[in-house]
């Protein structure tokens, strides 16, 4: 069984779609970018409708940019959910600041909370943790939010290469549901194989987790660029995996797909109903149309845009 899918030339007969990719894929949600987002027409032509968009906020982008982002999308009829993160917000009242920003010209409701890619804090928080504290989302009736989860752990929390901070971290993010009106649960950071995804998702319900999964999966990119995001994102196993298949100059050529590992994750979920992993959350490393186009041909009915139907 290979670890990685890896596109070759199509018969010119369509494929049927597998009923449970079908299924997995029901309620997908994307990420995008200020810059990326822009080079979209019209997301109604590519998404599903009502599929969530994760808006992430890279640090050094401006805040207006990002709320004319989620202004956009929520027009075009799509429920916005902005990554809020915490290094790079510099105070509570900054913090507050944003959340009016969004809900008074865009009308979002959602977020995705986390510690944020940057070293230095660049002012009172570095964590997801203290944000959720401020209780400054529910007094605004936020009524999703998102925490981050790190099926391959995460060096920058646990640097000894362990889970010990991630799973505590998830432990107190689990506990904090009850605390708040919002429904919570986990997105990922991305990962290849089918298997330790798994795991780590059945060690989590094991230990008490009850909060659903979103798994994060790569969308459809050059090898190339997966491996530069995989080394930004401090993904490790999956690195490895790709490093490997880089050493074959035929796979090299070939982009990859994603279909494999969502397949077997389907399928897992197919047998065992109480998987805790819900939804597939997709990072489009090789552009958002590409990514649409991919899950359009795989996801049958799930997958069918808004302007399609």
């Amino acid at each position: 069984m290979s670890l990685l899918n890896f596109k070759r030339k199509s018969s010119d007969t369509p494929k049927q779609p597998d009923a449970n990719t079908e299924a997995f894929l029901n309620g997908y949600s994307i990420e995008v970018m200020p810059r990326t987002a822009e080079k979209v027409e019209n997301f109604a032509d590519i998404l599903p409708k009502g599929t969530r968009v994760y808006i992430a906020h890279i640090e050094g982008t401006p805040i207006e940019d990002m709320v004319a982002t989620a202004k956009r999308l929520n027009a075009e009829g799509f429920p916005v959910m902005p990554h809020f993160p915490a290094r790079i917000i510099k105070d509570k009242a900054t913090l507050a600041d944003w959340i009016a920003r969004y809900q008074g010209e865009a009308d979002v409701r959602q977020a995705l909370l986390l510690a944020g890619g940057v070293d230095k804090p660049h002012g009172d928080f570095d964590s997801s943790m203290q944000l959720m504290e401020t209780g400054l989302f529910d007094q605004a009736g936020f009524t999703n939010l998102h925490v981050a989860g790190h099926p391959e752990g995460n060096r920058d929390i646990d640097t000894d290469g362990s889970m010990t901070n991630v799973t505590s971290a998830l432990h107190w993010k689990n506990d904090f549901q009850s605390r708040t009106d919002a429904k919570m649960a986990i997105a990922t950071q991305f990962a290849f194989e089918a298997g330790p995804i798994i795991k780590w998702a059945d060690d989590l319900k094991a230990q008490g987790i009850t909060l659903p999964i979103h798994i994060g999966i790569a969308g459809p990119a050059k090898l190339q660029t997966l491996i530069k995001f995989a080394i930004a994102c401090g993904v490790g196993p999956s690195l490895k995996v790709l490093q490997k298949r880089a050493k074959d100059v035929t796979k090299l050529l070939l982009p990859f797909e994603p279909t494999e590992v969502i397949a077997e994750l389907a399928a897992h979920k197919a047998a065992t109903p109480g998987f805790n992993i819900t939804h597939v959350h997709f990072f489009p490393l090789g552009g958002i149309k590409t990514n649409a186009t991919w899950a359009i041909e795989n996801g049958g009915a799930s997958a069918v845009p808004a302007n399609a139907v």
